[in-house]
């Protein structure tokens, strides 16, 4: 163990008290059940936060899906400042991913649940404890910290199917995770995913919709040979290309992670998903370069 690194941390200011009465992702929340996602044959911990809920796979120390309900209608901006990165007391340490992994590298602690849009309430204490409970390392996946035009792409989804496409109050579900695979780089004992996936869930004419959405930040450095490659195990950290967002068929995103989106696969509204019902994983994938691009058979409202 590198001793100049960040020692993992075996006091946490937090306590499970803290976190007591936390209601979690609410999956009554468009008024038609729409769970939190089960993944069959892996041990998974579901934490329960305000406005969310994070299901967690200690065998990868990172979340399998995060649960988020956005009510647009009672959004606020509170600032973020002040607000530190924690662990979450009531999961073991060696179970999360925590300042280890992301001291001094490019890799950034990337929100899974959108800071901005668990930011809402009735009343401005229950915004400000949804903001501060964002920042829990359950919370946070590894990502490129470098900016870029495809991760504010990504991060805009949100914004824009709630200003456009919701039509109940402003509402809208947002299952996002990371997408595991057997080229994903192990970096100071966690895996890196190269892919994260986004499924928004909302009501179209008093009908459940729902869409699926891919980000790459794989590697462009392969040819390179004094850089780690996708599969690569050690302590350089593996370098994060540009990142790529994707509208695709929601039955890849279940193909690829082995979560249970058989409800969401139904009621898909990419057009390509019902066209070909068949079409091999990754084939039917849609590249976007902006919010405009994306492929529905329906008109957004704006």
């Amino acid at each position: 163990m590198d001793a100049t690194l960040p020692t993992p941390q075996t006091a946490n200011t937090a306590t499970i008290s803290d976190l007591a009465g936390r209601a979690g992702f609410d999956e009554q929340f468009l008024g038609v059940p729409v769970p939190v996602p089960a993944l069959a044959g892996v041990k998974t911990v579901l934490l329960p936060y305000t406005h969310f809920s994070v299901l967690m796979r200690p065998d990868k120390r990172l979340a399998a899906v995060t649960a988020l309900g956005i009510d647009g209608a009672k959004l606020m901006d509170l600032d973020r400042s002040g607000i530190d990165w924690r662990l979450d007391p009531r999961l073991p340490e060696d179970q999360q991913t925590g300042e280890r992994v992301y001291a001094r590298n490019d890799i950034d602690r990337g929100h899974l649940v959108r800071r901005a849009s668990a930011v809402w309430g009735d009343t401005r204490a229950e915004a400000a404890t949804a903001n501060e409970d964002t920042f829990h390392y359950t919370n946070a996946a590894p990502q490129a910290a470098k900016f870029n035009q495809g991760l504010e792409l990504w991060l805009g989804l949100e914004s824009y199917l709630l200003e456009n496409a919701a039509d109940n109050g402003r509402r809208l579900i947002v299952f996002t995770g990371p997408i595991f695979s057997d080229v994903d780089p192990v970096y100071r004992g966690v895996e890196i995913p190269l892919r994260y996936f986004k499924v928004a869930v909302f009501l179209q004419e008093g009908a459940l919709a729902a869409t699926g959405y891919v980000v790459d930040q794989t590697p462009q450095l392969a040819d390179l040979d004094d850089v780690p490659k996708p599969g690569a195990v050690g302590d350089d950290a593996p370098p994060l290309g540009p990142f790529r967002t994707f509208q695709v068929p929601i039955r890849d995103i279940a193909a690829l992670t082995g979560l249970d989106l058989d409800q969401l696969v139904g009621v898909d509204r990419m057009p390509i998903a019902a066209a070909l019902p068949s079409a091999r994983v990754t084939s039917a994938w849609r590249e976007l370069s902006s919010p405009e691009c994306l492929d529905l058979d329906f008109e957004l409202n704006s």
